[in-house]
């Protein structure tokens, strides 16, 4: 892994930092392909947006844009993970008046999970952690993944792939680091994200996209019911694309299986073109 902090190749941070403190910042976890960044702009867009919500004052676009380029063009095949801070200020929650927000980029070889092979399709499993809710922070990739890190812990079985997580109301709002897709028919649903959860940039590829497989995308509350009445259920992130499921694993309950994966193929093939 290599390091670069505001621009400058080190692994030093001050200890005064925000997002060590407070977790006050987001992030951004991108796929390096063939030396550039997949969706870089999807993943800009979403970057300022959380900073414009969290009132940091985000690094200059066309610095960060160059930073992130050059990085990329070091590894044929990566991921490269960008955090920004509000940077350093006094103890105390209240933001300093004067702030200059920290930039970390780090580069990374390719998991074998995203270069194993995209078709074979993957099993899920069901979490007790719920989400937390807050309408402010929902849809934002903030540095708080404290729901995620305790869902992922709830197993070590290396079949599963990923577990699916529900917000305090039990609707069904996405894995511990991925979206969540069904399709029946021609509908395309994905859980709507007002009070909870991140909205992924490939979740945003794939709406965008959707018309042109002739699906009509909904963004809706999801129940088991929709899980079990589902043609067809995929998974996506930033990182590993899209994900097919085999199977969902539930103890309490019969757990379901599912044949289909028409769309993701499609969308696997729109994706190998960018």
């Amino acid at each position: 892994m290599s390091v670069w902090i505001n621009g400058r190749k080190r692994s030093t941070l001050d200890c005064r930092d925000r997002g060590l403190q407070y977790g006050d910042g987001v992030f951004e976890t991108m796929r390096v392909q063939r030396r550039g960044i997949r969706l870089l702009d999807f993943h800009l867009d979403r970057l300022y947006q959380g900073c414009r919500r969290l009132k940091i004052r985000a690094p200059e676009a066309l610095l960060l844009r160059r930073e992130l380029e050059r990085i990329a063009a070091r590894r044929s095949e990566g991921v490269l993970k960008l955090i920004v801070t509000r940077g350093c200020g006094p103890r105390g929650y209240q933001p300093p008046v004067r702030e200059q927000a920290t930039r970390i980029a780090t580069l990374h070889a390719l998991p074998a999970a995203a270069s194993a092979d995209a078709a074979l399709a993957v099993r899920l499993r069901l979490c007790a952690t719920p989400l937390s809710t807050n309408p402010s922070l929902a849809g934002l990739k903030t540095l708080n993944r404290l729901d995620s890190v305790l869902a992922r812990s709830e197993w070590t079985d290396g079949r599963i792939w990923e577990g699916l997580m529900r917000d305090v109301d039990g609707n069904w709002v996405c894995g511990t680091m991925s979206n969540l897709f069904l399709r029946r028919g021609t509908v395309l649903m994905t859980p709507l994200l007002d009070h909870c959860g991140v909205a992924g940039v490939m979740r945003r590829w794939i709406l965008e996209r959707a018309g042109g497989l002739r699906l009509r995308a909904v963004e809706r509350r999801i129940r088991w019911k929709d899980l079990e009445s589902a043609e067809e259920v995929f998974m996506s992130n930033a990182v590993v694309g899209v994900r097919s499921v085999s199977a969902i694993e539930c103890a309490r309950v019969s757990g379901l299986r599912f044949n289909c994966s028409d769309t993701a193929e499609h969308l696997r093939s729109l994706l190998d073109e960018q």
